[in-house]
């Protein structure tokens, strides 16, 4: 069965190729992009996203309206250092060149209750997923799983020496998705890091793609390849933090992952920090978190590049 897939995000290097990925990928079918801040402003998220939805000739597929901040009100943060001033590195999407309609948020809960099984992908900060459940606990009960990137367990932050970006930039929601999602799959740092591509990685997609994403993969990937250089002294390309998600969630099979309660910090020196009582390497059976540790790395590569080629 093709996976229903309804994606969070906020193009955003990593999240352009998740979001290839997913559409090209003939085991997943993308019902909905809901675009955010978070890389980047949310207007420039979704332009960002139709450029891709334009490449892969799907621009069927509605892109809803998302926050512009988190709850606190703070004015969010980007990061043109890392993904470039239009959130997809050296790629310049003017806007006005794509004619799509954003959507309200709330015409999200109508492809919700229509679709049986649908799987939900937040790539970015919670806000908005977590104003879904805000305004229609039931329909949200209806989604089957959430696949979250997010958190950082035994290792390092990667915007404070304890914290990841996105439950960083808004643990309030991050907590509630924790409390109400049904099933509750996080990514973490600790397994995203090691979902690294290099740059000779992009100049084989490059030479072997056959869709209107060639000459997409190789800039880019060495936009965020240099990025991290500078970040990580040493590190041979760049981690694809989102990629690796949307790949979780159609090879579940491929992870490892233990059932843990998951908590994250909202105030304070800690702020951002995800914990979980790892005293014992034991799954909690009664646990409805399930922490990624692990994943097959040579299978990622592999598939992603079998993707990622394929004619449209």
């Amino acid at each position: 069965m093709m996976m229903k897939l309804l994606i969070f995000c906020d193009p955003g290097i990593d999240d352009a190729m998740a979001l290839i990925y997913a559409l090209l990928h003939p085991e997943i079918d993308v019902l909905g992009l809901v675009c955010s801040y978070g890389n980047v402003d949310k207007f420039t998220a979704a332009h960002n996203a139709a450029h891709i939805l334009h490449l892969a000739g799907r621009m069927d597929i509605p892109i809803f309206n998302g926050a512009e901040m988190p709850v606190t009100g703070e004015l969010a943060t980007y990061y043109p250092e890392i993904h470039g001033d239009g959130g997809i590195g050296p790629i310049k999407v003017t806007k006005g060149d794509y004619q799509f309609r954003i959507r309200n948020l709330g015409e999200v809960f109508d492809l919700i209750e229509t679709n049986d099984d649908l799987v939900i992908a937040d790539l970015g900060r919670s806000t908005t997923l977590a104003t879904c459940f805000l305004l229609n606990r039931e329909a949200m009960g209806l989604v089957k799983e959430l696949h979250i990137m997010g958190g950082a367990f035994m290792v390092p932050g990667n915007v404070t020496p304890v914290a990841e970006a996105n439950f960083y930039g808004d643990p309030t929601s991050a907590n509630l998705l924790l409390a109400h999602g049904k099933k509750v799959i996080l990514t973490p740092l600790n397994v995203t890091q090691k979902a690294i591509i290099t740059n000779d990685y992009a100049k084989a997609l490059q030479y072997y793609t056959e869709n209107k994403f060639k000459d997409m993969y190789l800039p880019i990937i060495k936009y965020y390849a240099d990025a991290y250089t500078k970040l990580v002294p040493g590190m041979d390309g760049a981690p694809f933090h989102d990629l690796l998600t949307i790949y979780s969630a159609v090879h579940p099979k491929r992870m490892q992952y233990l059932a843990k309660k998951v908590h994250v910090v909202v105030e304070g020196k800690t702020r951002g920090k995800s914990f979980a009582d790892f005293r014992h390497m034991d799954s909690d059976q009664e646990s409805k978190h399930h922490i990624a540790l692990g994943f097959d790395y040579d299978h990622f590569l592999q598939e992603v590049f079998q993707v990622l080629t394929r004619p449209i």
